[in-house]
């Protein structure tokens, strides 16, 4: 099985193009193939299928080989192999609120609905960064899912390690949990991470953020992610953080988070209520599994 190895700001995933693959058993294959040391290592597998209602479909894998419904990072480079190898042509001009228009786009299938993708191209037709409508922020809790009452959960507490905490619940086709802090280089991820997705609040488990405010514009972010643990970057949860952010008045709407992996810039547009993502996508190496 021939597979590419593909990174968003360091966010790194194995990509299978099932235009020509079959993997019969996806969970068991992202469990094998995720690991660093006896696999290829990524942060999960991601599947690039054909869709009835789309140009390409994407389903997404994490290392524990659960499914999630949505990646920021993995959709901008599935745009990239998609359009470069061939299996989707552009649809024309993607438009974005307040910032220039993108030469060429894409729709993907994914879990969390299907999305229109704009591709800044150099010259030759390459994809330099891609901008995704990330769609409406979901607030009402028992969608996200979290289990409060009340239209948004904004600012709310939450016991850990016998430490109040608050957060701020998003979700973007996923789960997250946003925290605001002073210097998220003091925040002990590995110790808290995992018993903020698993606890009780999140019946769906949930990507978990810490966020410091630098200026109304630009925000330093670390993540722990459902299924993956601590990650370099996650664009859902960047967008997460970004409405975060508006609705407790920490950052303005157009914002920029800086994640150990790299930059990615944000809108959540008065225009539409859409929530606008542009980041870079590399792609690595191709490879083949043997066994």
């Amino acid at each position: 099985m021939r597979f590419t190895k593909m990174h968003g700001l360091g966010n790194d995933y194995v990509f299978v193009n099932c235009f020509e693959e079959t993997v019969d058993h996806p969970a068991e294959l992202s469990r094998k193939i995720s690991n660093r040391h006896f696999g290829v290592g990524s942060d999960g597998l991601i599947l690039i299928e054909p869709s009835e209602k789309a140009d390409v479909k994407m389903r997404i894998f994490n290392a524990d080989g659960s499914q999630a419904e949505m990646c920021g990072n993995g959709i901008r480079c599935l745009a990239k192999y998609a359009y470069e190898h061939g299996l989707a042509e552009s649809g024309g001009v993607f438009n974005v609120p307040d910032q220039p228009s993108c030469p060429a786009s894409i729709t993907v299938e994914t879990e969390a609905g299907t999305l229109t993708v704009g591709l800044e191209t150099d010259e030759n037709k390459k994809v330099k960064r891609v901008c995704v409508n990330m769609g409406e922020p979901v607030l009402k809790p028992e969608d996200i899912p979290v289990n409060i009452k009340g239209e948004k959960a904004v600012n709310q507490p939450i016991e850990i390690d016998e430490q109040t905490l608050e957060f701020t619940a998003v979700s973007m086709g996923n789960p997250h949990a946003v925290f605001f802090c002073d210097d998220v280089g003091k925040i002990e991820l590995e110790k808290i991470g995992g018993k903020i997705e698993n606890h009780s609040l999140f019946p769906n488990r949930v990507n978990v953020h810490f966020v410091q405010p630098v200026s109304k514009s630009k925000f330093i972010m670390r993540t722990w992610e459902r299924g993956s643990g601590i990650t370099l970057a996650c664009g859902t949860g960047a967008c997460a953080c970004c409405v975060a952010g508006v609705l407790t008045g920490n950052t303005s709407r157009a914002v920029s988070a800086h994640l150990p992996g790299g930059t990615l810039d944000l809108n959540w547009s008065q225009t539409d209520n859409c929530v606008y993502m542009t980041g870079p996508a590399t792609e690595v190496f191709t490879g083949e599994l043997t066994e």
